[in-house]
């Protein structure tokens, strides 16, 4: 008997343990329903726009025909990834896409911590603002525009920066045309657009720091650079951590439409990468199920890299993405 009352009591407790879970979930969704509905759009956004265009990925494993659609195309398993690794092409745009990657990494990842800083630094507040603004501005320039500003000024025919080369040594440098100059300038374009956007997190996490540890710093004598040290950097490790790994999950995006508006004839060879040769194959070519695989060994790489970056940032007693 008193086993067949603690199975019955156990077996009642289980739907009343589900059933409160279920009412406190409700409860939390009324009470913060102005921030769900805030957040739909957004949601909505990734699940249209990302996650359901996933399913295109059956495409890689196919022989995709689109008037034969997903379901009647034939499949062809692992052919177009082995096609594409048995390419000539292959480690050249696994090459040039790679040091493009690394380039950014290097040289424009840590600027928009760095002019965070600075700009947590300046006490007048017009000043900040009107600093801030003016290096926002370039984000909403489309690449078409800042392709064309960069052609007018490096130029030989005229360009400013050219002319000043000339009058000082007498010749002229091909920035646009030559290879060996080719990483230099899209590095450049990419600092020049987007490292002021790139301050608004960190600027976001500055804020929040308490002013009493600088206070305190003070008091025990620290001058700006122990406290920037000390104090702001570790405030702000987490964020760094986090979107250092973010970047790494967008390693191999290189940006088509930036790289496809500076490629010429003369620095193809440096400057083809895995997003111009998905648009040759898959667009211009009608290479839909190869474009595809390539899509998704990009995919790929990215996926192994936030997971292997997470990983050692939990190593080393850091949050991490998830």
């Amino acid at each position: 008997m008193t086993t067949q009352a603690t199975t019955q009591t156990t077996a009642d407790v289980r739907p009343s343990a589900r059933r409160n879970r279920r009412l406190a979930w409700m409860k939390d969704l009324v009470k913060d329903r102005w921030l769900y509905l805030m957040a739909l759009p957004g949601i909505l956004y990734f699940v249209i726009f990302k996650y359901v265009p996933m399913y295109g990925l059956i495409m890689a494993f196919q022989d995709f025909k689109p008037h034969l659609g997903f379901s009647g195309s034939p499949w062809v398993g692992f052919k177009h990834f082995q096609r594409f690794f048995g390419e000539e092409q292959f480690w050249m745009l696994f090459r040039n896409t790679s040091l493009l990657a690394v380039y950014n990494l290097i040289f424009f990842f840590p600027l928009p911590i760095v002019l965070a800083l600075m700009l947590n630094e300046v006490r007048r507040e017009r000043f900040k603002r009107f600093v801030q603004t003016l290096v926002y501005i370039p984000h909403f320039v489309s690449w078409v525009v800042v392709v064309g500003i960069f052609y007018i000024l490096f130029t030989t025919e005229g360009g400013l920066v050219n002319e000043i080369v000339y009058a000082l040594t007498g010749e002229k440098i091909p920035f646009l045309l030559a290879p060996e100059w080719f990483r230099t300038m899209i590095v450049s374009q990419s600092i020049w657009k987007e490292v002021g956007w790139g301050t608004i997190i960190f600027l976001a996490a500055l804020a929040g720091v308490d002013l009493q540890l600088y206070e305190a710093a003070r008091m025990d004598g620290a001058g700006r650079w122990r406290q920037l040290w000390h104090i702001t950097l570790p405030a702000i490790r987490s964020t760094i951590v986090i979107l250092f790994i973010l970047r790494l999950g967008s390693f191999l995006d290189s940006g088509f439409e930036h790289i496809f508006l500076m490629l010429t004839s003369t620095n193809r060879e440096v400057g083809e990468v895995f997003d111009t040769y998905v648009y040759i194959k898959g667009l211009t070519q009608a290479q839909f199920s190869y474009s595809a695989a390539v899509g998704m060994f990009k995919s790929a790489v990215g996926l192994v890299l936030v997971l292997g970056a997470n990983w050692l940032a939990k190593r080393f007693g850091e949050e991490g993405v998830y």
